[in-house]
């Protein structure tokens, strides 16, 4: 799904997005943004939690700058999601990985720093 990553640009399906952005059930929504910017939070994936994927997976940033609060590992475990965290480019990949392998999976994407 998701086509080409590079520092601050994601295309998916023929559409750059130059703007943080989360997939849920195969659908984009930008222009994603955190309640504190570098910082992930429970309250900033209320929209995936409702969904339910399988697994989260989260790009933190192309140097993986985006922090993961410990709480958002709790509240994905406690709704039995699988959460994974990597800088943004290896992300893509496992997020491509998994859809793939017909999974339901949601993505979280932080596409500078």
């Amino acid at each position: 799904m998701i086509e080409a990553y590079r520092f601050g640009e994601m295309v998916i399906e023929g559409r750059a997005y130059r703007r943080d952005l989360k997939i849920i059930e195969g659908r984009v929504y930008p222009d994603w943004w955190r309640k504190e910017g570098h910082l992930l939070q429970p309250e900033d994936l209320e929209d995936v939690w409702a969904a339910r994927p399988e697994i989260l997976v989260v790009g933190t940033g192309a140097s993986g700058v985006m922090r993961v609060d410990p709480r958002v590992k709790e509240k994905a475990a406690s709704l039995g999601i699988e959460l994974e965290a990597y800088p943004t480019s290896r992300a893509v990949e496992r997020f491509n990985q998994l859809q793939a392998q017909g999974r339901r999976v949601a993505g979280a994407f932080h596409l500078t720093c």
